[in-house]
């Protein structure tokens, strides 16, 4: 063989890669069978849903083909809701025939997105229908149709602005269970426009909707995300042992801007109190001990905002809960009550009404027995003056 020659492969056939050819896609002719369903069953849903279920039709191929002629009643033209050519239904969800253009792109969970924000330019009873719709779909737990990629767009300042609302027609539990699910549970007030951004222009707009369990609710959010806020600040300050007047100081100022309930703020001061004892495992002694020493550190912060009688009980109280439900401070009931009295935190009054017309019955009798020492020498000692 020359050098110059190539060398060649006699005998071997050379196998070629074949091509998946994909058939041409034929959305019209899905239209219009999708559409002949709906005039075969003259738009009986339970039994489109049957005929639907039984036909060999590509949905996966033609899904947003589908959703186009459930939504507007036929095919529409590309990137609108404006029809195309082609057979239609008239028992769609809205009407095509809009003065303005409305976005609709491909499949459930876009066409959702999209026409919720193009809401402005539907008529107002297809806001309600679409709303609807979309009420049930979660609910239901609709495949396919996550509430976080739906709801998220729509806080949008140029979407909020233009004021869209949305009819629910479900149980608080169901939308608050939606909202949790979208992840806007924490951002209502974000659907409203800035100027209008506030507690009261949400109590104000859903009082007048008659949805007061979600004014309610929105309500306890916000007071539990300002008392977390002050429980936080306030635990940062006694940790680090800071003066016992700036911890006022701060509790006033939070007060002042939170406008919280003086009950919530006892119950809070006692949780932050005792949360910061460094307790020390199972030395029932040494437990009492800081315990104690706890107490008497910050009885003057109780003291400032236990300002009646009605909360001095309410403090007894959830002294009294904190020790049935925590097992190392079951035998300190008496003795905590006892240094709070010492400290001026709780009258005398205010001992003994507890002890014999308290409401509260956990732990109860077993609180009542081991404080009948301190109740007894309280009512000899006014009897001697």
């Amino acid at each position: 063989m020359s050098s110059k020659e190539k060398p060649t492969l006699g005998g071997t056939r050379i196998k070629t890669r074949k091509r998946n050819i994909a058939a041409p896609l034929d959305p019209a002719a899905f239209a219009d069978a999708v559409v002949q369903i709906y005039l075969d069953n003259a738009g009986d849903l339970e039994l489109l849903a049957k005929s639907v279920e039984g036909s060999d039709l590509n949905f996966s191929r033609y899904g947003d083909t589908f959703f186009e002629v459930v939504f507007t009643g036929g095919r529409t033209q590309p990137g609108t809701t404006k029809p195309d050519e082609g057979e239609r239904h008239p028992y769609s969800i809205l009407d095509c025939e809009t003065k303005r253009e409305a976005i609709l792109p491909s499949n459930l969970e876009n066409v959702m997105q999209k026409l919720l924000q193009s809401m402005e330019f539907l008529e107002e009873d297809e806001r309600k229908k679409l709303a609807i719709f979309t009420a049930l779909a979660f609910t239901q737990k609709l495949s396919g149709l996550p509430p976080e990629t739906v709801f998220q767009p729509l806080l949008k300042d140029n979407l909020v602005a233009k004021g869209l609302e949305y009819l629910v027609d479900n149980s608080l539990d169901d939308l608050i269970a939606i909202l949790k699910r979208g992840k806007v549970e924490d951002d209502l007030l974000k659907f409203f426009p800035s100027a209008k951004r506030s507690a009261e222009g949400f109590s104000e707009h859903f009082t007048k909707e008659g949805l007061n369990p979600l004014v309610e609710y929105n309500e306890k959010k916000l007071f539990d995300g300002r008392l977390k806020e002050m429980k936080s600040a306030l635990t940062a300050q006694i940790e680090e042992e800071n003066d016992i007047s700036e911890v006022i100081d701060t509790v006033k100022q939070r007060l002042k801007d939170a406008k919280l309930p003086d009950i919530e703020v006892v119950r809070m001061l006692w949780d932050v109190i005792m949360d910061a004892v460094q307790w020390s495992g199972k030395n029932q002694q040494q437990n009492a001990n800081a315990a104690l020493r706890q107490v008497k550190t910050w009885a003057g912060l109780l003291n400032t905002f236990c300002t009646s009688g009605k909360l001095e009980l309410e403090l007894m109280y959830k002294v009294q809960m904190q020790c049935y439900e925590d097992a190392k401070l079951m035998k300190l009931f008496p003795e905590i009550v006892k240094s709070l009295y010492d400290e001026d935190v709780l009258a005398e009054d205010t001992i003994l009404h507890w002890f014999s017309k308290g409401t509260n019955p956990k732990g109860r009798q077993i609180f009542v027995k081991s404080l009948e020492p301190l109740v007894k020498w309280l009512e000899e000692a006014e009897e001697e003056e």
